[in-house]
């Protein structure tokens, strides 16, 4: 008897557990790399110096899919730009705001391990939050936004 209410207990468990669970998008190597082209395109029709800034996009997480430096632009870019889609996709808005908030007043947190600089812009598909863009490089921080708008408005399956 005591075993079949231990094994009712176990299982009653397992059914909360699952019901607790969600489900979400997130973007593939292969959403990666057409984002990173369509921005890539973008700044050349910009003419962005070095032969193009650093492009890197991560998933969901925040994990990176793929990065893309121009060996003619600054090394620490690449860095740079990986730091900015993480940062968007980790607080769910454009790192535009966060540096705007700090200009304005906000005490920036950088002890935390974010980049609060403009360039880094959440990927939506059907408005759902599924990885995001970073740019790093460009003529300036203006043209690393349009360069990671251009690329966040890639159309995705």
């Amino acid at each position: 008897m005591k075993n079949l209410l231990f094994i009712i207990l176990l299982v009653s468990n397992v059914v909360a557990v699952n019901a607790q669970t969600t489900s979400s998008k997130s973007l593939t190597l292969d959403a990666a790399k057409k984002i990173v082209a369509e921005a890539r395109k973008f700044g050349v029709s910009v003419n962005a110096p070095h032969g193009g800034p650093s492009i890197a996009v991560v998933d969901r997480g925040g994990n990176l899919l793929f990065v893309e430096r121009p060996e003619t632009t600054f090394a620490g870019s690449a860095l740079v730009a990986y730091e900015k889609a993480h940062t968007a996709v980790m607080f769910e808005q454009p790192t535009q705001n966060m540096e705007n908030a700090i200009k304005g007043g906000r005490t920036p947190l950088i002890t935390v391990g974010y980049v609060m600089l403009e360039g880094g812009v959440p990927i939506i598909v059907n408005g759902e939050i599924v990885g995001a863009i970073g740019v790093s490089g460009a003529a300036s921080s203006a043209q690393d936004v349009e360069i990671a708008l251009a690329g966040a408005k890639t159309k995705i399956d």
